[in-house]
């Protein structure tokens, strides 16, 4: 925060007075957020069926069984490999503190400065050095969903692939509805949009480049450059080096 208040004075301001740090850090929010136990999974799913979505319905949940279960075997294969009892992701981040924690002198600490447990749900090595005092084991100060036993049970189901539409058990009252076409508005002109419209910090402008020279700034139609004349930018098309 020290920093951005150096550079950005406006910036600061809005985020400690206006927005509130529970709103964007993560040492102030009261629950969990980001990292290990949340992620976006909206934007993943979406990179993955950006060509199955323009497939009629049936199709569209037949990939998502296929790449569900892909991702269900794979997870289930390197969850029953582990020989550590954490995941290796946690093992890998937990390691480096016990090794630091060699150099370390057993003190009493004030809890409320020192909470990395309640955001991480890894113990730091301050904590590791108090336990290895006291002679509790340090993979008991780890939260129960970094193990390889919650990591096992949260891909042991099968995900079966949907079978033919003449096996579906619909119940009677399914089968009476009657389920009427949407309401369709006057279309626009040109292809629809597919993609979302990126926000404000993901806008790129697109550069155009002139396909006869390939200077960079307009098209090949509107292109007022002399036969020969790149201005520095090489053509598109060179027979000679």
């Amino acid at each position: 925060m020290i920093e951005i208040s150096q550079r950005y004075l406006r910036v600061a301001d809005y985020l400690e007075n206006e927005v509130g740090f529970q709103k964007w850090s993560r040492f102030h929010f009261p629950g969990l957020k980001y990292n290990v136990t949340m992620t976006n999974m909206v934007e993943s799913s979406n990179s993955m069926l950006v060509t199955a979505r323009e497939f009629p319905y049936i199709a569209l949940l037949d990939v998502i069984q296929e790449k569900m279960s892909k991702w269900w075997n794979e997870r289930r294969i390197v969850s029953m490999s582990l020989t550590s009892p954490l995941t290796l992701n946690r093992e890998n981040k937990l390691r480096p503190r016990f090794t630091g924690s060699n150099s370390m002198l057993t003190i009493q600490l004030n809890p409320i400065m020192y909470q990395v447990f309640d955001i991480d749900r890894l113990p730091c090595a301050h904590a590791i050095v108090a336990a290895l005092h006291a002679r509790v084991g340090v993979y008991s100060l780890v939260s129960p969903y970094y193990t390889k036993k919650y990591y096992m049970l949260a891909y042991q189901q099968t995900i079966y692939p949907v079978g033919s539409q003449s096996q579906w058990d619909v119940p009677d009252e399914v089968v009476s509805q009657v389920v009427l076409p949407r309401e369709v508005k006057d279309r626009k002109r040109g292809r629809p949009k597919n993609s979302r419209y990126p926000s404000a910090g993901e806008f790129k402008k697109r550069k155009n480049r002139c396909g006869k020279y390939g200077q960079l700034g307009h098209y090949k139609k509107k292109c007022r450059s002399e036969a020969g004349s790149t201005e520095g930018n090489p053509p598109t098309n060179m027979t000679a080096l």
